[in-house]
């Protein structure tokens, strides 16, 4: 699998990097239990930080494209290709768009959005 990644797109890299490992899984060039590179040795492939590699793996296995299995590596994820076809970030915003619409029918203003956004983003999980 060939991973290339523009430095001058304005799309960051770590997206460029999820969009390149989900491209291969569902054109099949990547098969499930196929082993992928360490966060180290694919940072040093495409001298990005080691750090934007590992967001983009963290993301992946969030969204079951890859499974971390310790120090045995990282794989792709058994129900890989179906995660693939499923769009976390445009599901949400789907969901807050209808949210928005519904509240802004019945009357309530930007800035009272805004500020009820912020604090139910920064409401404690644990305090409920």
């Amino acid at each position: 699998m060939e991973i290339s990644i523009d430095i001058d797109s304005p799309t960051p890299q770590f997206e460029q990097l999820i969009e390149q490992i989900k491209a291969a899984v569902t054109a099949g060039v990547l098969k499930p239990g196929d082993a992928l590179p360490s966060i180290r040795q694919l940072a040093n492939d495409l001298e990005l930080n080691s750090k934007t590699v590992a967001k983009a793996y963290k993301l992946l296995e969030r969204d079951s494209v890859i499974e971390a299995k310790g120090y045995r590596g990282t794989y792709v994820h058994p129900r890989a290709k179906a995660s693939c076809k499923f769009d976390l970030q445009e599901w949400t915003a789907r969901k807050l768009g209808d949210v928005i619409a519904e509240l802004r029918e019945a009357g309530v203003t930007d800035s009272e959005l805004r500020n009820a956004f912020a604090a139910a983003i920064n409401r404690n999980p644990h305090s409920r």
